[in-house]
């Protein structure tokens, strides 16, 4: 018998601090640098993002956001015999912040690893851990996606930091019979590095480079629009589906204005894309499961739809799945 992988349950959590356009202006405003809720939200479709407290890492996040899908998948946490935590953003150089999820769950034994894709890490972690349940590596996994951005911001640099949030989204794959996951599609091209990246590394105790996060955003725009078409569609031809057959669109939460040309360019109505990045701004990896979430929670994706998830990030990477959920 075939052996495949789906999902069974969705959680999410967001740090409590909700930084509204305003409330941002107001506090780069005392560093000097100006910007207004018009300008931020003509250019992104953000209205606010959250922000976690000094003392709260993505292992929180994660684990938070885990304890949410297990619930909703009717699990104890002893039942999972896999980790995956996508993230740009651990709670130190190592261990994993899969490692410490996985104690603050109370999980003993199973495989638990870190991966780095950037914004596209989410797609590529649930890629892996697809995977690893069809070969039968695994049969229960916790495919986690948190970031805490606000740590790499450059709040002198508005076309930057009025861009990101924190949070994180979770999910539970498990072994199935019948599939869930229809298809999936990752590439990287590492000449585009210079374009979004965060230029520094830890060297004897300190901090060589820059360890905040730059970005190109016209080469960025331009790019993503491109990749995440050709991936789209790339999916959609693996599963033998075509446009129609998409009942629901969640892209990563980057910039409403990427989200609605890919959206145009795949016949796909608005009404069918799922939007978060007005409230959540760009969470990195934890943008697709967190919409995720919330559009299961809304009522929006139910049992039986055709949902198409994309990424695209830093590296730069990209890449998209096709989901019978």
């Amino acid at each position: 018998m075939a052996r495949y992988s789906r999902i069974t349950g969705t959680g999410s959590y967001l740090p409590p601090d909700r930084i509204t356009n305003d409330q941002l202006a107001a506090r780069l405003a005392e560093c000097g640098v100006e910007t207004s809720d018009a300008w931020i939200f003509a250019r992104t479709g953000i209205r606010a993002r959250h922000f976690a407290a000094p003392d709260v890492a993505s292992s929180d996040l994660a684990s938070e956001a885990a304890r949410r899908a297990l619930d909703a998948a009717g699990l104890m946490p002893s039942s999972i015999d896999l980790i995956i935590v996508a993230t740009s953003t651990p709670d130190m150089i190592f261990p994993s912040v899969a490692c410490i999820v996985q104690d603050k769950l109370g999980i003993h034994g199973c495989a638990a690893f870190d991966l780095q894709a950037v914004c596209s890490g989410f797609v590529y972690a649930l890629t892996v851990a697809d995977a690893m349940i069809k070969s039968g590596s695994a049969s229960r996994a916790l495919v986690i996606g948190a970031e805490v951005f606000s740590r790499i911001l450059d709040f002198s640099d508005r076309t930057t930091c009025v861009l990101f949030g924190d949070g994180a989204g979770a999910v539970v794959l498990e072994a199935s019979d019948k599939p869930g996951l229809l298809a999936s599609d990752l590439h990287a091209d590492g000449k585009h590095v210079g374009i979004l990246c965060v230029p520094g590394h830890v060297s004897g105790g300190g901090v060589l480079g820059r360890a905040l996060l730059t970005m190109d955003g016209k080469a960025v725009f331009k790019l993503a629009v491109s990749v995440l078409e050709s991936s789209a569609r790339t999916v959609l031809q693996k599963a033998e589906l075509s446009e129609a057959d998409i009942d629901w669109l969640i892209p990563h939460q980057a910039n409403i204005r990427i989200m609605e040309s890919t959206a145009r360019k795949l016949n796909v109505p608005l009404d069918k894309l799922v939007v978060t990045v007005d409230e959540h701004g760009n969470t990195s990896a934890a943008s697709i499961p967190l919409a995720l979430d919330v559009a299961v929670r809304g009522g929006k994706v139910r049992l039986g739809d055709t949902v198409l998830l994309e990424g695209v990030g830093g590296g730069f990477t990209w890449g998209a799945i096709l989901l019978d959920f």
